[in-house]
């Protein structure tokens, strides 16, 4: 069973920093996670899902939302089936429920061309 779970979501201050991971298990994933571009999206409460960032299958390149660069950091670990999302100076419109998802072969900023996504983990960031 195809699985993507975040995790590291919880309650921040302004200014802090927290690392979200996203493990993947599951077919194709198992034999296959090093053939698909991640990426994170966020959902902000009253708003649509957004692209956050997205990483190559090999780690390079990414690509980032202008609201989060400079501020967060994707990158993945192939040989764990994970990939993390850093960020750094966070602020109260980072607040969100973060999802990470799987494109094969593909960057993409586009949420539609996504094949696999996680459930989503809550991250809210107080003033």
């Amino acid at each position: 069973q195809v699985q993507l779970v975040e995790s590291g979501g919880g309650l921040v201050q302004a200014g802090d920093s927290l690392r979200l991971s996203c493990a993947a298990s599951g077919r194709p994933f198992s034999s296959a996670f090093d053939q698909y571009a991640m990426g994170w999206f966020r959902q902000a409460p009253g708003k649509e899902r957004e692209f956050v960032a997205t990483i190559h299958q090999s780690g390079t390149p990414t690509y980032y939302a202008a609201s989060v660069k400079g501020r967060f950091t994707i990158s993945r670990d192939n040989a764990k089936n994970t990939v993390y999302l850093q960020r750094n100076s966070m602020k109260t419109t980072d607040t969100a429920v973060y999802y990470c998802a799987a494109n094969y072969l593909y960057l993409s900023r586009t949420q539609g061309e996504y094949d696999y996504w996680g459930q989503g983990t809550q991250v809210t960031v107080s003033s």
